[in-house]
């Protein structure tokens, strides 16, 4: 199934069973199309909260165990009665798709890391449930991660961010470096700006890193193709370094021989994590 532009979610790869394909691809629906409706199109703020809301509403209707859904609300429907599926994390998809049609600043690291808790974690917590491996510990280190994804594409983004008029960085992260949100293209502000990037990459990379060691603990398909996960955002950050943080002029992307690195760094992981670990 097509990708887009979805970035937080693994869609129906190689590796991923062929049984649970049909559960992604529902739960990828429900969540690439209400992601459209907050940010697609020119609709206007209030229209797309009705959108948003419709569809707490079809959510409702299913835990309501209603049987006359949309299709794609039929398909999300079967999968929560197959696998038992809780709807919050879904309900919890929608809050934050509807917090990015009006909030478009986050004056803390903390704030921001809510965000991720409602837009990237749940995903995470699906899949893992979707494999019966949503215990405690797993959850934990698959919140660090998908946090960590998320925030690393804001770090890759921030360049189409600021075009849609929204600003990731924390803005107390801007303050302490004095770099004003009106000068982010500045380039007298450049020096300032790679010391904030800097930061915030190693920051992001802590956190990818705190959360890697489920990539080692989930055997087979699962397993690895979380170390790909793991291994393809820590590569984002070496990108985003190698451009010396100039997202701006350079949006830092994977290319077919960052993939063979991935593949291989995958292979590796266990003694690459130990060794990072050690380096963070």
């Amino acid at each position: 199934m097509p990708v887009d532009h979805y970035e937080n979610f693994p869609v129906a790869s190689i590796l991923l069973p062929k049984r649970l394909r049909p559960a992604v691809e529902a739960i990828y629906a429900f969540a690439r199309s209400a992601d459209d409706l907050a940010d697609e199109g020119d609709a206007a703020p209030e229209q797309r909260l009705a959108a948003l809301t419709a569809y707490e509403a079809a959510l409702d209707r299913i835990a309501q165990g209603a049987s006359d859904h949309e299709p794609m609300f039929e398909h999300l429907a079967q999968v929560v009665r197959q696998y038992d599926m809780p709807l919050r994390p879904l309900y919890d998809l929608l809050s934050a798709f509807k917090q990015d049609v009006a909030v478009s600043r986050y004056q803390t690291f903390d704030a921001l890391l809510d965000y991720c808790a409602r837009s990237a974690n749940p995903v995470g917590f699906m899949m893992l449930h979707l494999y019966g491996a949503a215990d405690a510990d797993n959850v934990r280190d698959s919140d660090a991660i998908c946090s960590a994804l998320q925030i690393i594409n804001f770090l890759q983004d921030v360049a189409i961010d600021l075009h849609k008029e929204r600003i990731y960085i924390p803005l107390e992260d801007l303050n302490r470096f004095a770099v004003s949100p009106a000068a982010l293209t500045d380039p007298s502000a450049r020096p300032r700006w790679r010391a904030l990037m800097r930061f915030e990459v190693d920051r992001a990379r802590r956190l990818m890193l705190s959360g890697a060691p489920l990539a080692l603990r989930l055997p087979g398909r699962i397993g690895f193709e979380l170390r790909m996960v793991v291994q393809g955002g820590l590569r984002i950050l070496e990108a985003i370094e190698a451009v010396e943080y100039d997202v701006f002029l350079h949006r830092p992307k994977l290319n077919k021989r960052d993939w063979l690195g991935i593949l291989w760094a995958s292979v590796r992981m266990k003694s690459r994590l130990k060794a990072a670990l050690r380096a963070a």
